[in-house]
């Protein structure tokens, strides 16, 4: 089944950013909690820096109505700048490798690609886009799918 969810970037506040959204909406995480550290070493991601590796990769928390909060650090010694404008996607987890093609090509069209669809080792076929008013969008569905 096809979820939407909000994908927020923080430059290090990520997992103090989660237990204060744990805290005023009484859930708690799904699918654990993803460290830099965790990440097996490849060509395509370098290995985190050491005081990177206890930073966030990826966390979920369920909010209301079904609607699910997703996070990540993203450390300047990565790469990243995050800015208020920046730190925000729209994160759609889809049924179908058609599906996301689909959407991700429609919404790139005129606009920026920000990572190729590709299979990722965390088991998505996964890709990501700014569109041409300047939203950013992230595409999941099950690798196998």
């Amino acid at each position: 089944m096809a979820v939407v969810s909000t994908y927020l970037n923080f430059a290090r506040e990520t997992e103090a950013a989660f237990n204060f959204y744990k805290e005023v909406f009484g859930t708690d995480f799904i699918e654990g909690v993803h460290r830099y550290g965790d990440m097996p070493p490849s060509d395509e991601f370098p290995p985190a820096a050491e005081e990177d590796k206890g930073l966030i990769m990826n966390m979920t928390l369920p909010i209301v109505g079904g609607h699910l909060l997703m996070g990540s650090d993203c450390p300047v010694t990565m790469g990243f700048d995050v800015n208020i404008g920046n730190n925000t996607h729209i994160s759609l987890h889809l049924d179908s490798k058609e599906e996301v093609q689909k959407y991700f090509n429609s919404l790139a069209e005129d606009g920026k690609i920000t990572m190729e669809l590709q299979d990722m080792f965390w088991g998505d076929y996964y890709g990501s886009c700014t569109d041409k008013f300047g939203i950013q969008w992230m595409f999941h569905c099950p690798s196998g799918k």
